[in-house]
This record gives C-alpha cells, sequence and structure tokens, in this order.
C-alpha cells in the first residue's frame, strides 16, 4: 500500500535551534513514504548555508522531486516540493492569489505532479496557504479554480495536501471539504494525528485531502524526541489504496 507524507520543515531549523538537513531526511526516512510534499524549503539562501533543501534531502532518501519557488530573491528561493520514489512528471506550478493592500503577507504557491501508482496517474497537489483567514479563502478558491482542481486533466484520483494554516473550524478547510475528503475522517481517525507545534502538538493544520478514488488509511503524526526537535511542525502520514475502475 503506498505512504504519503506531508511535511513543514521550517527550512531545516528545529525547535532546538539548529540547522540539520540530514535530521529532516531521517524523520522523512524512518516512515518510508512513497511520496512526500515538502513545504518551508530554502534553496540558495545565505540563512541557510546557501544550499539546495530540496535537492539535499531527495538526494539522501534515493528519491526525485519537483520543486516550486513561491518566493525568489535575485538567486535565492523558497518554496516548496513533491518528492517520490515512484515515476513522476510535473504538471504545474504557480502562485496563489494574496490579498491587496496588506502589507508583511509571504508568498504563495502550489505545486501539481503526476505520479504513476500501481500503473496508474494519481493527481498530487502540495500547496502552504497563507495565515490570514480572507486570504486563505481566496486561495482555496483559485486551488479549486480552473488552474488546478478544476483543470480538465485534474481527474480522479487526486490527492491534495500541505500546510493549509487551518484547523477544521476555518471556511477554507470547510469549502476544500466539500470538493475533497479530509483523509483524516476518510480513515475514521478522531481526534489526534495533531501536527503543531511540534512541542506540544495541539492542532491540525496541515491535511491530506483526496477524491473518492482514493482508499485511505491508517493517518498519524509521527512522534518522539527527534521529530519533535526537527521542525516545528511534526509530519502527517496516510496510507492509500487506489479504488477499483467503475465496471
Amino acid at each position: 500500500m503506498p505512504r504519503i507524507m506531508t511535511y513543514n520543515v521550517h527550512s531545516c531549523r528545529g525547535t532546538d535551534g539548529k540547522l540539520d538537513v540530514s535530521r529532516i531526511a531521517t524523520v522523512i526516512g524512518r516512515s518510508r513514504p512513497d511520496i512526500v510534499a515538502l513545504q518551508e524549503l530554502d534553496v540558495g539562501r545565505p540563512r541557510t548555508g546557501k544550499v539546495d533543501q530540496a535537492h539535499a534531502i531527495a538526494e539522501r532518501l534515493g528519491m526525485t522531486f519537483h520543486f516550486n519557488a513561491a518566493l525568489r530573491v535575485e538567486e535565492e528561493t523558497y518554496g516548496d516540493a513533491i518528492l517520490t520514489t515512484l515515476p513522476m512528471r510535473l504538471v504545474r506550478t504557480g502562485p496563489l492569489p494574496t490579498l491587496p493592500n496588506v502589507r508583511g503577507l509571504e508568498s504563495r504557491g502550489a505545486l501539481w505532479v503526476e505520479v504513476e501508482v500501481d500503473g496508474r496517474p494519481v493527481q498530487i497537489i502540495n500547496t502552504h496557504l497563507g495565515l490570514v483567514p480572507a486570504e486563505q479563502r481566496a486561495q482555496v478558491e483559485a486551488l479549486l479554480g480552473p488552474d488546478w482542481l478544476g483543470h480538465p486533466c485534474c481527474v480522479d484520483p487526486v490527492i491534495l495536501l500541505g500546510d493549509f494554516n487551518a484547523t477544521p473550524r476555518y471556511q477554507a478547510y470547510q469549502r476544500l471539504g466539500r470538493r475533497l475528503r479530509d483523509g483524516r475522517r476518510a480513515a475514521g481517525v478522531r481526534g489526534g494525528a495533531l501536527t503543531f507545534p511540534s512541542r506540544l502538538p495541539m492542532l491540525r493544520i496541515d491535511h491530506i485531502f483526496v477524491s473518492d478514488g482514493i482508499a485511505i488509511s491508517d493517518v498519524h503524526a509521527p512522534d518522539g524526541e527527534v521529530v519533535r526537535k526537527a521542525s516545528d511542525h511534526l509530519p502527517l502520514v496516510g496510507d492509500f489504496a487506489l479504488e477499483p475502475f467503475p465496471i
């Protein structure tokens, strides 16, 4: 059964202040995922030693990857990636809208790949939404629109995952929940699988949403001393299978 993970790695700087790409790779590797969606990766930034974190993590895990720069300043980039051991092709990368005339909001984006799972194409979209509810709602509407989930090529089975900065009480989460199923609920997880903050997890803001063509089970947030230190988020992991083609 394939395994998928979403993980906000906080530029590989842990809650202990230590910058450690290898530690992030170790946390990911312990779960043995087939597909990994990562958020908050630095590429070529002086603050993190000018390391291409997406490449470094993928290399340590023996995975291929695609990266989307949500923020670009000259040669420095910051954004999200999808890594996998499975055949993959890039479909789309792009920005998500922000609120006009509101200062200090971080650029956000999304990354869409097609991964071959058991000989069938699965559409995977990784994203990281903003912190302001009104901004989140605009970004969700964009994700539901013709460039992403509403695109003619974005057909079932589909998985949308990432850091949504939104609990189930938020309108952004509820809007997505009308289009896709929350993996936790689809797997029968009630409570638990909390991901933020990693030292004392209290919130569900990292999510795996799935279409009807995905059967998902055993959704959990790996825990332990190392994972609580590696980032300010815990990873969220789910095992899934593809539903049979309708006869």
